[in-house]
């Protein structure tokens, strides 16, 4: 008989507001499952990233089915794996981690939930010169899914630059030279002057990171904007990008649709992403949106 009950949870710092237990917990219950997601949060707990190694083992040990793991430990955690699916090695980052037969297998569903969300909220979008703010783990995944999409190019900008230099080489090695390259936060105004579009994948605009990514004279209407910080759904970026006109998606489809995709590596099972999509509205009190 195939297992109905499921003990997962999700890795992180500040992950307090985060709304992965009830999303995961809600399609379980419409599949009549028994399911506890618990929150292991480094910052109550007084650990530093570099625990994570330490809290995937108690978790496997205490029979835990599997591991959502979100900033700052993405990278982190691959150390500390058995293995790796294909997409998670390629990008050199996981956020959920599955136990199998005393294993720990690290996946990313971070690259379909935003390449699903994207092609579903701006699928008329041009793609020929993207901008991305941020190359650590979900910046990863979503430059992935960006080049998979077919943006031509897309140039990296982050606070280390070594960071989006190693990004920008890997995504070149597997997707074709001239396809992704990194750029310093001083050339932004140029950058964004001759870009289609933004992504945000920081955690600046957090709940627990309030603010704007980047100076707010930098946005103009020909750019579109696709957050990937879904809690707060508007954020501050988003809120001034579509006062100014730009078509704008916010995180939320991200959010359900990878957690959609963990859920089904965590239990086996088909779930139903458009009553995610819908279980993140109502949780948010405001449908994801996207501005044409």
């Amino acid at each position: 008989m195939p297992d109905d009950s499921f003990l997962v949870g999700l890795i992180g710092s500040g992950i307090g507001p985060s709304l992965s237990p009830a999303l995961h917990q809600r399609e379980a219950d419409r599949q009549g499952l028994r399911y506890l997601y618990r929150l292991l949060d480094i910052d109550p707990l007084g650990l530093p990233p570099e625990a994570v190694g330490d809290l995937v083992r108690s978790a496997r040990d205490l029979g835990y089915d599997g591991l959502n793991i979100t900033h700052p430990c993405k990278q982190l955690v691959i150390e500390h794996l058995d293995a790796l699916d294909p997409q998670a090695e390629a990008l050199g980052a996981v956020n959920t981690v599955v136990f199998d037969g005393g294993r720990a297998v690290g996946h990313n569903t971070d690259v379909t939930g935003f390449a699903a969300s994207f092609a579903r909220g701006l699928p008329d979008a041009p793609l020929e010169r993207v901008v991305q703010l941020g190359a650590g783990g979900a910046g990863a995944a979503v430059a992935h899914a960006a080049l998979t999409l077919g943006a031509e190019r897309i140039t990296l900008v982050d606070a280390q630059p070594e960071r989006a230099a190693a990004l920008a080489a890997s995504l070149a090695a597997h997707f074709g030279p001239g396809r992704a390259a990194a750029a310093g936060p001083d050339r932004l105004p140029a950058l964004l002057t001759g870009a289609d579009g933004v992504i945000h994948a920081t955690p600046t605009g957090m709940a627990a990171h309030p603010g704007l990514p980047l100076a707010a004279e930098l946005l103009h209407p020909g750019l579109w904007v696709a957050e990937v910080v879904y809690r707060p759904l508007e954020t501050e970026l988003l809120r001034t990008a579509r006062a100014i006109g730009c078509a704008t998606l916010d995180g939320g489809g991200m959010a359900a649709f990878q957690a959609a995709d963990a859920f089904r590596l965590f239990t086996g099972r088909e779930p139903d992403s458009a009553a995610m999509l819908a279980d993140l509205a109502a949780l948010t009190g405001a449908a994801a949106t996207t501005t044409p």
